[in-house]
């Protein structure tokens, strides 16, 4: 920690980024981390590939949220967020990986230890948690702003404090953000409590695709981009929809099929999937994502992969023997 420490502050110009398509924990620690930093009076550019999910947008702070980098030789540090690898940041990770010092921030089981230093701790809650413990240690005093956005990151990477991550630390620290002016019900209305018309058109049709696996032990779902541009909606759009699937009763692990791309095969049927997997807690999907390339949790992870669909979705039921 003091070593991250020393080199944050000596830092001319940090980039702070996290895996493309955000969920509320990479969202929230960024922004954190991000707000912390400057009120170190160090220049700070947040970055994300992937737009912001409209239910994230509510964060204090999140238009600083950048897309496109010009010129990655400005910066001397760069801070991974919520990374398993580096190639999760996206189509940049190539060039990121050129600045002169990276420290590596995440709690993923399947972390590869990327980077000149790493704070990393798979019994942490979230990242948001390992963020939190940063901050306290630059330190800077946590106002109301780097307040919402860590308790959103637990929050969210908590399941609502319903996922087997959920520990002591997770309710001590959003306990402690309350206090410091989180309102739990307003963030609670912003990331679960309104749905665009879209969004629920896209939930139908993807209820709609469920398959289910012979011994009933493993649920599918599939989402194309001719359904997303059906109902309007975009990728942001299927944030938790893999956990109607996973509720299914006898269900142990559930699969979201997203097309997220054509792909570079000769073939006009293979495409790029993007494979979510979340387990009930009884088996570790991190090391079902790993044989694809891929990583996260025992309870949740995924990863991308060039298939045809027909292929694809053999492969996922072809899993279901082993449960």
């Amino acid at each position: 920690m003091e070593q991250i420490i020393h080199q944050i502050k000596k830092s001319s110009h940090l980039l702070i980024a996290s895996h493309a398509q955000p969920d509320g924990d990479a969202v929230g620690s960024l922004i954190a981390l991000g707000l912390a930093i400057g009120r170190l009076s160090l220049k700070t550019t947040l970055y994300n590939e992937s737009p912001i999910p409209a239910v994230y947008r509510f964060l204090p702070s999140v238009e600083r949220i950048v897309r496109h980098i010009k010129k990655v030789n400005t910066y001397d540090t760069a801070i991974i967020l919520d990374c398993g690898d580096l190639s999760r940041i996206g189509e940049i990770s190539s060039a990121i990986s050129q600045i002169p010092f990276i420290i590596n921030i995440d709690h993923h089981i399947s972390n590869t230890r990327f980077g000149n230093h790493q704070l990393l701790d798979t019994c942490a809650c979230s990242t948001a948690e390992i963020v939190y413990r940063l901050i306290k240690a630059l330190p800077v005093p946590i106002d109301k702003a780097i307040a919402t956005c860590l308790y959103t990151g637990i929050l969210t990477d908590t399941g609502s404090f319903r996922f087997s991550n959920t520990n002591q630390t997770a309710f001590a620290i959003s306990k402690e953000m309350a206090e410091l002016g989180v309102e739990p019900y307003d963030v609670a209305q912003h990331v679960f409590g309104t749905y665009s018309l879209g969004r629920i058109k896209l939930l139908n049709l993807a209820l709609d695709s469920i398959e289910i696996s012979e011994n009933g032990k493993l649920s599918m779902m599939t989402v194309t981009k001719n359904m997303l541009a059906e109902t309007g909606t975009q990728a942001e759009d299927l944030d938790g929809m893999i956990n109607y699937a996973r509720r299914i009763k006898n269900v142990k692990v559930a699969a979201l099929i997203q097309e997220i791309q054509n792909g570079t095969g000769t073939s006009g049927h293979i495409n790029r999937y993007h494979v979510s997997l979340r387990s009930d807690g009884t088996v570790d999907v991190a090391t079902i994502a790993g044989s694809f390339g891929g990583g996260g949790h025992v309870s949740a992870a995924g990863f991308q992969i060039e298939s045809s669909l027909i292929n694809l979705k053999s492969e996922i039921i072809t899993l279901a023997k082993k449960l």
